[in-house]
């Protein structure tokens, strides 16, 4: 899949600054399907957009104004420009931020200081839809974190590096409270530990996952992962207290069966459990 923006780029005219209007409105009419050209300039790369290059010279007195004149008196110098190895979802993000009279204004991509090609939007749009599909493959449907083929791939990463942590994270007691609130709840209280873990563990210096039901894990770059760890138990011991009601929270246990299967008390989902593995610095 690719997922860089100059994959999905198409080549389109490039003519220079000076170049007359008259020889871009004959290159536009001879091409009807052409979208937009890049000019080059001093400053770089602009673009000229067939509809906004048609509605200059288009008034009243726009013809004669423009038509022997050079095309960089109508381009627009403030085009979206980004990088080859930008991301596509990066790049959607970037076009629809921009004034709705340029959002379906094409995307010109650079490799280096070297003009590369353009994506339209409605390529872009569908390669966002393609990798988003293809990552939903990919990820934990209920919390959206990366699952285990991911997983495994940062780990396999992760033992080429010089130094790292991996912590595991699981719910103490999750069945018992699973059994007594029902799965909606906990699923609930998975999300919420989900949002929690990405509010502290986040790219480029660590990496979540989610492995499935009440377990996940991170990697680190780095060996400093115990200010972080007691971030995390600290924060999920103030935010599960929404999770039980009153009686519940007051006893501090919740009933639960067995392995016998009776139903007894059992200790509520008081924390997070963590193991850490440490990968030394190679000598």
């Amino acid at each position: 899949m690719f997922t860089q923006i100059g994959k999905i780029a198409e080549p389109i005219p490039v003519v220079q600054s000076d170049t007359k209007c008259d020889i871009v409105y004959h290159l536009f009419k001879s091409n009807p399907s052409l979208e937009g050209i890049a000019v080059m300039g001093e400053k770089g790369v602009s673009l000229m957009m067939r509809p906004r290059f048609f509605q200059q010279i288009g008034t009243q007195y726009g013809y004669n104004l423009y038509m022997g004149r050079p095309v960089e008196l109508v381009m627009n110098t403030q085009a979206l420009v980004v990088d080859y190895s930008e991301q596509i979802t990066d790049v959607s993000v970037l076009a629809m931020d921009r004034d709705e009279g340029e959002i379906y204004d094409l995307v010109l991509v650079t490799s280096g200081e070297s003009f590369f090609g353009a994506v339209s939007i409605r390529r872009l749009l569908l390669a966002v839809a393609d990798v988003r599909a293809e990552m939903a493959i990919f990820m934990n449907p209920l919390t959206g974190l990366p699952g285990n083929h991911i997983i495994n791939e940062r780990l396999s990463q992760a033992l080429q590096m010089d130094h790292f942590s991996v912590l595991y994270v699981d719910l103490d007691q999750f069945k018992s409270y699973n059994d007594s609130y029902g799965f909606k709840m906990g699923d609930q209280l998975i999300q919420a530990t989900a949002n929690l873990l990405r509010k502290l563990f986040v790219l480029p210096e660590a990496f979540l996952g989610h492995i499935g039901g009440d377990d996940f894990i991170t990697i680190l770059n780095h060996h400093d992962y115990k200010h972080i760890s007691e971030e995390v138990i600290s924060g999920f011991e103030e935010m599960k207290k929404i999770f039980y009601n009153e009686h519940d929270w007051h006893n501090q246990y919740v009933l639960g069966e067995g392995r016998s299967g009776a139903e007894s008390a059992a200790p509520s989902c008081v924390g997070i459990h963590r193991r850490c593995n440490q990968q030394q610095a190679k000598i």
